[in-house]
């Protein structure tokens, strides 16, 4: 399948389940905190400041996306500087459960791929735990396929965030 048609087919699905498509923002970032935009939600930002403000309570996006941070260990399998992010926001419409369930459908029967785990936010630490995501654990075993394995990713774990 080409990058195209994974692209239709997001923003279509999406739209198709009420959100506005919007165009990806500029790689130079308005957001005074970065000199490029670094991540699909980034031009959001105001959105989730202040909910009222977004032109639609759901949006899904196609963003482009610049990192510098890992520049010296560009051309390995994890390491990029310039990529797209595919998104979907909600400003107050919907929450993780929804957004599970989009996702789900999204990967198993838009895409027709099977989801051997999924990971949930376990804490800053085993010995934190106060911020676990016990929600979403909760859908992935309780409503949309207890056989998925649900692994657990502490803070530490977390390969997102800077190092």
């Amino acid at each position: 399948m080409k990058h195209q048609e994974i692209r239709d087919k997001f923003l279509k699905f999406f739209e198709s389940k009420g959100h506005a498509i919007v165009p990806s923002s500029s790689l130079l970032s308005n957001d005074p905190s970065v000199l490029f935009t670094t991540a699909g939600m980034q031009q959001f930002k105001p959105y989730y400041i202040d909910p009222s403000s977004a032109p639609a309570k759901s949006i899904v996006s196609i963003q482009k996306c610049m990192r510098t941070s890992d520049v010296d260990e560009v051309g390995d399998a994890v390491h990029l500087t310039f990529f797209e992010m595919l998104g979907n926001f909600s400003f107050g419409e919907y929450g993780k459960r929804e957004a599970i369930h989009y996702a789900h459908e999204f990967v198993t029967k838009i895409m027709g791929l099977k989801i051997d785990y999924v990971t949930v936010f376990a804490g800053h630490s085993e010995d934190d735990t106060k911020y676990a995501d016990s929600e979403s654990q909760s859908v992935w075993n309780d409503e949309i396929d207890h056989t998925i394995q649900v692994k657990k990713v502490y803070g530490t774990d977390n390969f997102w965030g800077p190092t």
